[in-house]
């Protein structure tokens, strides 16, 4: 796997440096800028205290989706009588994942478009889209998964998905034939992230939801570390 040199920039991931193994931050910068679905509430804060002569600390209340950024679907999402998110087993979102690049291809991903790197799938996939992921208006014709990508996947022992658009259905789905697909096979879903400054190739991935025992989804802090089997 080739090493990356560190960016900064709010549109690339940030490659970082470890004693240990090389870390990339998936995650992207999460402010009042960040895109979020028409109508969904966006990241807001306000401040409760200010550090100042009577006030020791900075204390803020901060106001958001929990579809912002980087996050990972409940079932509750998309199935009325699914899971919270808070009540879900962490272990899909810990562990050996592969990266793969299905740049370009119009708006569904399909298998044609990953074949290339399926051999020998470890539990965990994640499927970069974007040559440069808009970060400052929502995407009406983001790229997404086809239904049957996800059951193929699912056949292949796939137990989580993760893309770097903000769904895995197009925005103007109103039926979710991806979520549902994902609903049927128990698979576990992370959408937005920042892949654009990852190689194709093994990791480790680390992105553990939030234990929000009522929401229907958790941002997470998503990061990938080199992976030595």
């Amino acid at each position: 796997m080739t090493r990356m040199p560190e960016l900064t920039q709010r549109t690339g991931a940030l490659a970082v440096p470890s004693a240990q193994a090389r870390l990339w931050d998936i995650s992207p910068p999460v402010d009042e800028r960040t895109p979020v679905f028409p109508g969904d509430a966006a990241y807001a804060q306000r401040w409760n205290f200010r550090l100042s002569d009577d006030c020791p600390v900075n204390v803020a209340t901060v106001s958001l989706s929990p579809h912002v950024g980087a996050h990972a679907d409940a079932p509750l999402h998309y199935d009325p009588l699914g899971e919270p998110i808070g009540g879900l087993d962490l272990q899909p979102y810990l562990g050996h994942c592969r990266v793969i690049h299905a740049m370009d291809r119009g708006g569904l991903v399909t298998w044609e478009h990953v074949r290339h790197a399926c051999t020998d799938l470890p539990p965990r996939v994640l499927v970069r889209t974007y040559r440069c992921q808009p970060q400052t208006q929502f995407d009406m014709n983001l790229p997404a998964f086809s239904a049957a990508l996800i059951e193929r996947l699912a056949d292949l022992g796939v137990q989580l998905i993760g893309i770097d658009s903000a769904s895995i259905d197009p925005a103007n789905s109103k039926a979710l034939p991806s979520h549902q697909a994902v609903r049927r096979r128990g698979l576990r879903v992370l959408e937005n992230l920042l892949l654009d400054a990852v190689p194709e190739g093994d990791y480790e991935l680390i992105a553990l939801p939030l234990r929000w025992m009522q929401a229907d989804a958790s941002p997470v802090r998503a990061i990938l570390r080199e992976w030595h089997a």
